[in-house]
């Protein structure tokens, strides 16, 4: 049985999830410094023991709602291994890290192509949500579902529009 592993995230309310092989590591939001004339999908950079790392605002990318700057201060950044940028450092804000997981390829609906490749879904992971608040009565368990973000094509895309 083949077992993906992930990092899952979230953003506005929703569960996403990356590759954990892109992950380098995460860290607490500190100031984020603005780079002049830089894309919206750039909030600036920050200097993470002395390298610098390029912050990707998510959000923006994904097209999902902006948090104000003062709810920014309790968000996450992960930053991704340097492989995955071409060498670059980048971090990706995000609201909250959940947990590291190992998922059984049989949960993940993979999608490709068509309108998933345009909003860098690589596919859906279904979980057994075990929360009593999103259980469901008739069952006596719920999926949650997690969209799993092709982040590598999202950061290829980005640096071939950079150029």
């Amino acid at each position: 049985m083949t077992v993906i592993d992930i990092v899952e995230f979230e953003i506005n309310n929703e569960r996403y999830a990356l590759d954990i092989g892109l992950t380098r590591e995460i860290v607490e939001m500190i100031p984020i410094t603005p780079v002049p004339r830089a894309p919206p999908y750039i909030a600036g950079i920050i200097n993470l023991r002395g390298e610098i790392t390029n912050i990707i605002n998510l959000n923006n990318i994904l097209g999902l709602p902006e948090k104000s700057a003062e709810d920014i201060e309790e968000h996450k950044i992960i930053v991704l291994v340097p492989e995955a940028a071409e060498g670059s450092i980048v971090g990706i804000i995000v609201d909250a890290v959940h947990s590291v997981l190992q998922i059984p390829e049989k949960n993940i609906e993979k999608v490709s192509g068509g309108l998933s490749s345009e909003a860098y879904v690589k596919g859906i992971i279904k979980i057994e949500d075990k929360d009593t608040e999103n259980m469901d009565t008739e069952k006596g368990r719920q999926k949650r579902l997690i969209i799993w973000l092709d982040i590598s094509q999202l950061l290829q895309d980005l640096l071939a529009s950079a150029r």
